[in-house]
């Protein structure tokens, strides 16, 4: 969201302010990004970026800025320099903690993010008291956010328009993908109060070897990490308008159902270090999505990135992550009923 517009709002008269909280936009651009982790201090300071983590995300600024709402997943926590105590990995190989000093919460603020998705496997990383102090400092920075059990949901007012936010993970802690009673009431409450419903889950497994998203349970690792078609259209069918996901680290496919987006992952974003960068899990799709006040799909586009090296998103001219989403939608969910006609263009056939 435009900070300065919001700033300026508050110095109008107050007849006025209320005349065009009135006025609800006719459409509505949700920028939305997957996994953003700028860097940990855990299990030592080698792990943080150079100039304070200012640069990170620096050079895809001019995009992030282009949506009325600016979405993404937070992986870990933000929780200072101090020596917390982590959660025990029962596998060091595949276990991976991540907390950042507290001061990079005003990175977010100074990319123009509205919204971070706290419903994923690393939330719990530093305990209750990781947890907590992360959501403290995010309201302090005005920043909304959703999908752990006792803070499930949030609702924003974006250009007249209430838009609600709830999140889904299979972790604990969190608003569970795999309960879609749950689901379904979350939603429906939601909707029954909102304009738009914007729905984030961190799901399906991990890896270049899990890029399909295709019908039934997933698993990684021996566990259960959901049905993302299914909760996509559980979600939808209780009223969700935008289905946005993020956990298997690549770009999956898009799909339209009844008329509503889904994007089944939208891979890594902002990811410094600790993280695999090969082969697609390198591809960062940016998604530009434009829908109607009442939720319907208008049209997306794919700004194409690349992470190398340590991470960090650039601008990518060879457009990896478009193409990568449109051979994968072509294979997956051929009959979504949506075109590729390029320079990162989604749109309905």
């Amino acid at each position: 969201m435009n900070r300065f517009t919001v700033i300026l709002l508050l110095v109008l008269p107050f007849a006025a302010l209320n005349a065009q909280n009135e006025t609800k936009a006719e459409n509505l651009t949700i920028i939305a990004v997957g996994d953003i982790m700028l860097g940990t201090n855990y299990p030592n300071a080698s792990y943080l970026p150079p100039n304070d983590g200012k640069d990170v995300m620096a050079a895809v600024g001019s995009i992030l800025e282009k949506g009325d709402l600016t979405v993404g997943n937070l992986e870990g926590v933000i929780h200072g320099p101090d020596a917390a105590e982590g959660k025990i990995c029962s596998d060091p190989k595949y276990c991976y903690l991540f907390k950042s000093p507290d001061h990079y919460v005003d990175h977010f603020v100074s990319s123009g993010f509205d919204f971070l998705c706290v419903a994923n496997n690393h939330i719990n990383d530093f305990g209750s008291m990781g947890r907590e102090h992360t959501l403290a400092l995010l309201d302090e920075a005005g920043i909304s956010y959703a999908g752990v059990t006792d803070h499930p949901t949030s609702i924003l007012e974006v250009n007249g328009l209430s838009v609600g936010f709830a999140g889904f993970s299979p972790n604990r802690g969190t608003q569970s993908i795999t309960d879609y009673d749950l689901v379904e009431r979350t939603v429906q409450a939601l909707s029954a109060t909102c304009d738009v419903v914007v729905v984030s889950f961190h799901g399906g497994a991990e890896g270049e070897e899990h890029e399909h998203v295709l019908p039934g349970t997933e698993t990684y690792l021996g566990e259960n990490r959901g049905d993302p078609i299914r909760l996509a259209r559980v979600a939808i069918d209780a009223g969700a308008d935008v289905i946005w996901g993020h956990g298997p680290h690549v770009p999956r496919a898009v799909d339209l159902y009844k008329d509503r987006f889904i994007a089944y992952s939208l891979g890594n974003f902002a990811t410094y270090a600790r993280f695999s960068l090969k082969g697609s899990k390198s591809f960062v799709p940016i998604l530009e999505l434009e829908i109607r006040a009442d939720g319907s799909f208008v049209s997306a586009q794919i700004h194409s990135a690349l992470q190398k090296d340590n991470g960090g998103p650039r601008p990518d001219a060879g457009a990896h992550a478009y193409q990568r989403i449109e051979s994968l939608t072509r294979a997956d969910r051929p009959d979504a009923g949506l075109r590729f006609p390029g320079n990162g263009i989604i749109e309905k056939e």
